[in-house]
């Protein structure tokens, strides 16, 4: 312990160096394959029209056109373009948020707040571990479900690893009562605003409509997330060295149980426990307003992109405010955050990698290639085959466009009148989209959500896979069945 009454340590939000290796080169791959698909497909174009400040597709309007010059060595610059291509404030706006959260949870652990708050949880939560494994999966599940929260209710993931490992789980646990759910939420959605009511209204359905089938198969989901993290958890508490993660998660509880019994002394010293204690409520009330904007600007999509400055802005007030109030001096908190914002440093690089996999195929101009080729299938299939295939075009189509939004705009417009002409309602094209826009947010690694949220853990992307591919196999199964259940059953209105 220093002159401050900190304990020096390591930051346990830290990427790894074979997470990252790993990580890297297998996004380095994907560009790969992206840039040669520019040089396989034939380029193409759909014609677009700005309504209401939004670009939609026009269909029908599909043409070729003469193939871009587009070398193959700018595959490999795509990382550095993307800074300065057509919607980059998106993307700086991740950079500043990704290093606020490292700083401030880095300043957070150096004052022992982060200890401190972790303590009091576990404290009030160990008689009733899987009643909180089941409320929490809820919680997060139900916040993306109906209100679309996501990007927002990412940081918690730095809140619930060191949880979960604390209540004698491991990392991913706590990913498992948070990013899963997450994930699973809002491909369950009920009435997500970015993904549900904006493929209505582009599909002209009434809002929210057919809501009934979705609420089924959000509880459906739901009991499978939380039977697959219980008979998780419950290995692991039975035999820690079972879990994947043991031997990194070791020096997180190692860091933990140190700043847990140091904790312990500081509580007999009255005034640094007052400091604290100001501290945590500081933080926590930054929290707290930032997640009252961004589950108020959810419901507005006009505001939604605010979802990450605000966080941003809010971690960093709550981390160097809570320092300061905690009694670190001004000397510290800089150097910490530092520290702390060099740790996600790496998981900056992964992003710019993954978001340049899109920026090769529009540079290709082969986006709408594939989207027209689907299109074409879709076209001749019939009822079954046509559901599954929309199913299957926005699983494509969402290994290049993370947002659920973009997409709607860019693939609605053209399922709304197929939909129509191969037999299939239009409220089944929507649920098909919504299948295939949430649940490959968990494998796709130009996800930059997913590789956020993994850069806040020791866990790397095909640890990730590893433990997972399992689960989303069962929701393939189950998504499949509810699809079939819609087609036969016509699922409406219309």
């Amino acid at each position: 312990m220093d002159e401050h009454g900190t304990v020096p340590q390591k930051s346990a939000l830290k990427i790894g160096k074979k997470a990252f290796l790993l990580s890297s080169a297998i996004i380095l791959g994907l560009m790969v394959v992206s840039g040669i698909l520019t040089m396989v497909l034939s380029p193409g174009e759909y014609e677009r029209v700005v309504q209401e400040g939004k670009t939609l597709v026009v269909p029908g309007t599909y043409h070729p056109v003469p193939r871009p010059h587009y070398p193959f060595w700018r595959w490999f610059t795509a990382p550095v373009e993307i800074l300065f291509a057509p919607g980059n404030v998106t993307l700086i706006t991740i950079i500043v948020f990704i290093l606020s959260v490292g700083g401030s949870i880095a300043i957070l652990e150096g004052a022992g707040i982060m200890e401190a708050l972790i303590h009091m949880l576990v404290q009030r939560f160990a008689a009733r571990k899987y009643l909180l494994i089941a409320l929490v999966i809820f919680f997060f599940m139900a916040v993306s479900s109906f209100i679309g929260v996501y990007e927002g209710m990412v940081p918690m993931i730095v809140f619930m690893v060191p949880l979960a490992i604390s209540l004698g789980w491991d990392s991913l646990t706590g990913l498992g009562i948070s990013l899963l759910p997450l994930a699973f939420g809002f491909a369950s959605a009920v009435t997500n605003p970015f993904t549900i009511a904006v493929a209505q209204r582009i599909a002209d359905l009434p809002l929210f409509s057919g809501a009934w089938l979705r609420i089924i198969f959000f509880i459906t989901v739901y009991g499978i997330v939380l039977a697959f993290v219980v008979l998780h958890a419950r290995k692991v508490e039975r035999s820690p060295r079972a879990s994947p993660t043991f031997a990194e998660d070791e020096a997180i509880r190692a860091s933990l149980a140190l700043n847990r019994d140091v904790l312990l002394q500081r509580q007999a010293d009255a005034e640094g426990a007052r400091k604290k204690a100001r501290g945590l409520a500081w933080f926590a009330g930054c929290i707290s307003i930032a997640m009252a904007t961004v589950l108020i600007t959810a419901r507005m999509p006009k505001l939604s992109d605010l979802a990450f400055p605000v966080m941003a802005l809010l971690f960093l007030s709550g981390g160097i405010g809570g320092g300061l109030f905690a009694g670190l001096p001004g000397r510290d908190i800089a150097k910490t955050f530092r520290k702390g914002a060099l740790n996600l440093a790496p998981g900056i690089v992964l992003i710019l990698m993954a978001y340049s996999v899109k920026h090769i195929i529009v540079s290709g101009k082969i986006m709408d290639t594939i989207l027209y080729a689907a299109a074409t299938l879709i076209a001749t299939a019939p009822p079954m085959a046509a559901a599954f295939l929309v199913y299957l075009t926005t699983l494509i189509m969402n290994f290049f466009i993370g947002s659920a939004s973009a997409k709607a705009f860019l693939m609605m417009p053209i399922l709304t009148p197929l939909a129509d002409l191969v037999g299939i309602t239009r409220q089944t094209a929507v649920l098909a989209f919504d299948f295939g826009d949430g649940f490959s947010n968990m494998i796709f690694p130009t996800n930059a959500l997913l590789l956020i949220a993994l850069s806040f853990t020791v866990v790397s992307y095909p640890r990730w896979m590893k433990w997972t591919w399992k689960l989303q196999l069962v929701i393939l199964a189950v998504t499949s069945a509810f699809l079939a259940l819609a087609v036969a059953i016509r699922f409406g209105p219309f």
